[in-house]
């Protein structure tokens, strides 16, 4: 043992420890002390035994998981608004995806987090007149103190593909509107846009990069209503909350797709997916909800205006 000891690098009680523990009939064989760790391992309490053992709680996680949630996010939504099940940490919910209960989840997540590489592209900054730059936008909007300052972007296809995802995002709410630009000219931009202000009434500004097809902003801003603030050139964190948005569609759509061959069903539930996210800026509640609970808080201060005349 103190030979095996030298060469592994380890003390002789670690070896002397192992050999008792694991041996079977007074003989050590590697694969029967192999499985018998195993099985140690899988009964042990810190193996996310709390989450096991409670149906409920465990069903939520696992469905949590499922959809791409961070175990913080879920934590804190379960510690929030969850009041029938028990509290619970991030680092429990870790623990519990590393563990024999949670491995198959924790390998499909993986699958999920892949992306393919390509070079990256430097566009050349169009040509735009008559912007208005970021710097223009008021106090209110940069402070991200009110609903319906938005930031927009588009979601292109890949080489070969056609069609293009406009991506619009609150930046007070998150709340997220996704609507497929195909073909893609001006024209149907504009109508895109016109269907999320249909969508969204509370819409007041929209921040957005230089992309050629805002060519006719003014033409925009009149058909809208609102006022066009633009970023910096090549300055995308100006606009990060759209930028992350983008990132949590781009799961359900990789680069490289073509949007063409995505149904407006499909392109629906993407977009249901990203607004039911809980989100640590809202107090764990979801886009939906919170825009929810802002249209309700607002129809009654009408209500109570028209009391009060």
């Amino acid at each position: 043992m103190r030979n095996i000891a030298g060469v592994l690098g380890r003390s002789v009680s670690t070896i002397s420890d192992e050999l008792k523990r694991n041996r079977v009939r007074r003989s050590y064989d590697p694969a029967k002390a192999h499985h018998k760790a195993y099985v140690r391992r899988k009964y042990a309490k810190y193996q996310g035994m709390k989450i096991v053992g409670h149906r409920n709680l465990r069903s939520f996680v696992e469905q949590a998981l499922e959809e791409g949630r961070s175990p913080g996010s879920i934590a804190g939504r379960i510690n929030s608004h969850e009041r029938s099940l028990p509290h619970i940490s991030a680092d429990s919910i870790e623990r519990f995806l590393k563990s024999v209960y949670g491995r198959s989840i924790e390998a499909r997540r993986h699958k999920l987090k892949q992306k393919r590489q390509q070079k990256k592209r430097r566009l050349k900054v169009t040509a735009l007149t008559n912007r208005k730059f970021i710097d223009m936008r008021p106090k209110i909007v940069n402070r991200r103190g009110r609903v319906g300052d938005v930031e927009a972007d588009f979601i292109e296809s890949g080489k070969g593909g056609t069609g293009r995802i406009l991506t619009v995002a609150d930046r007070k709410l998150r709340v997220s509107f996704l609507e497929r630009v195909l073909p893609v000219t001006i024209k149907n931009v504009h109508g895109a846009f016109t269907t999320v202000r249909n969508r969204y009434p509370e819409l007041r500004t929209i921040t957005t990069d230089n992309d050629l097809l805002f060519k006719h902003h003014e033409k925009l801003e009149a058909l809208l209503g609102v006022k066009i603030y633009f970023c910096h050139p090549y300055h995308s964190w100006e606009k990060g909350t759209i930028e992350n948005t983008n990132g949590a569609v781009r799961k359900s759509i990789p680069k490289g797709s073509d949007i063409s061959r995505y149904s407006s069903r499909f392109i629906c539930s993407v977009e249901a997916s990203i607004n039911n996210r809980y989100m640590e800026c809202l107090g764990y509640r979801t886009p939906q909800e919170a825009l929810a609970a802002h249209r309700k808080q607002k129809q009654r201060l009408k209500a109570r205006s028209k009391i009060k005349k």
